[in-house]
């Protein structure tokens, strides 16, 4: 018995044991481990509420920065020719098309023009004539007056004598001299009309040079190019009439290709002849090529809000073509190094100054910074805060108020070390 009273009294305290953590200690614990929950719950408010709200911050680094502008624009040529006719004609060749490449002198167009062709036949016979026929008779002419001048004196000289010995009567004489006479002034219109008919006198430089614009006005039934290049648009066909002012063909001047590009005008104070820029044409984008800027515009287009810039191109890739459509961005500032901050955490901005609502030991202080290379998603900070530094992205807190960081990664467009100033951004 004693031995079974002892098992069971065992077992019995084994249960009992057992069942009073369960039956009798249960609620208490649990009671004080909610009690325990709400408490931390509560500090937990009472800390966040202490410590303010979380904001998105930047963390200032140092950095590469590279400035650029970035714009759209199009490929050009420095000069194009365009051609038309100086007479009235009818087109009877097209030796080009569009895209063909021409040489200077080629000839491009032929004009029908028959009564020029007779003018400068007309021309040739009448210069042919002078010289084989007109000029000839002249110095003939001239020869054999010449000649009765000699025998009219005799005879003047001879009739003076047997005037002077009484053998003739001195009307006699008198008609002799009156023949000398006619002769004589015969032999001067003579001379006049042979001198006026001799080689390089006026008579023939009259004929060659109405030869020459004969020739010079049928040459003009023949355009030809005046430079190297290529043909890019024609405006003519075979059998067409034309007349002077018409244009018939475009030539793109072979030689410096440049690329014309509209850029805002908040650009004008980074942009300088000769900073180098990298294009690429939408056509062969992963094909980029090297430009220059090289040109200005004095202007603003005031409607666009625009300045026209250009570049030239060299080398000179084969595949340009006239108008492509082409990406451009000019290098306009470089750092080794630089303290960066995304624009996004830049307030009043006002030239090379801003705010930012730097926070230190988790409160809000407002700071001045100095603004160096400037672009849409990243900005350099020359002056007014060091690397290390918390910046928030956004605005709204007050200066001493209690804030809680939450580090943001720079901006997708910016993560390199390019920024580009084309594209849209709100700075304030």
């Amino acid at each position: 018995m004693a031995g079974d009273n002892t098992r069971i009294f065992g077992v019995m305290n084994t249960d009992t044991w057992r069942l009073l953590p369960t039956r009798w200690s249960g609620h208490p614990l649990r009671v004080a481990g909610v009690a325990g929950g709400l408490l931390l719950l509560a500090v937990w408010v009472g800390y966040s509420w202490w410590s303010g709200p979380r904001l998105p911050a930047y963390l200032l680094e140092s950095r590469p920065l590279v400035q650029k502008v970035v714009a759209t624009g199009r490929v050009i040529s420095t000069s194009r020719i365009q051609v038309g006719a100086e007479i009235t004609g009818t087109v009877l060749e097209r030796r080009v098309d569009e895209g063909d490449v021409v040489h200077a002198g080629d000839v491009l167009i032929v004009l029908g023009a028959n009564d020029l062709v007779a003018r400068v036949r007309e021309a040739e016979a009448a210069l042919n004539q002078l010289t084989t026929t007109r000029r000839p008779q002249a110095e003939a002419a001239l020869a054999q007056l010449e000649s009765q001048v000699e025998q009219a004196r005799r005879e003047a000289r001879r009739r003076q004598a047997l005037l002077d010995k009484g053998l003739i009567s001195s009307e006699t004489k008198e008609q002799a001299d009156l023949a000398l006479t006619a002769v004589e002034a015969a032999t001067r219109e003579a001379e006049l009309a042979a001198r006026s008919l001799a080689s390089g006198r006026a008579e023939e430089a009259v004929l060659v040079e109405r030869l020459a614009a004969a020739r010079a006005v049928l040459g003009r039934t023949e355009l030809r190019s005046a430079v190297d290049g290529i043909v890019l648009t024609r405006n003519v066909e075979p059998g067409d009439l034309v007349q002077p002012g018409r244009v018939l063909l475009e030539i793109a001047r072979a030689g410096d290709t440049e690329l014309r590009v509209a850029v805002d005008e908040k650009n004008l104070a980074v942009l300088r002849l000769g900073q180098t820029a990298q294009a690429v044409a939408d056509a062969y984008p992963d094909t980029p090529f090297n430009a220059m800027l090289s040109f200005i515009a004095p202007a603003v287009d005031a409607q666009r809000g625009t300045v026209d810039i250009r570049l030239r191109v060299d080398p000179v890739p084969d595949y340009l073509r006239q108008d492509m459509t082409v990406s451009v961005s000019v290098l306009t500032g470089e750092r080794a190094q630089a303290l960066v901050l995304p624009n996004d955490a830049l307030i009043s901005l006002q030239g090379d100054q801003a705010e930012v609502l730097q926070v230190r030991d988790g409160i809000v202080h407002p700071s001045r910074v100095t603004l160096g290379l400037r672009g849409t998603a990243m900005t350099e900070i020359v002056s007014g805060l060091e690397a290390g530094d918390w910046v928030l992205a956004t605005e709204g807190p007050a200066a001493g108020d209690r804030v809680r960081i939450e580090p943001q990664g720079l901006p997708v467009a910016a993560a390199g070390t390019a920024t580009q100033r084309e594209t849209p951004v709100r700075f304030d």
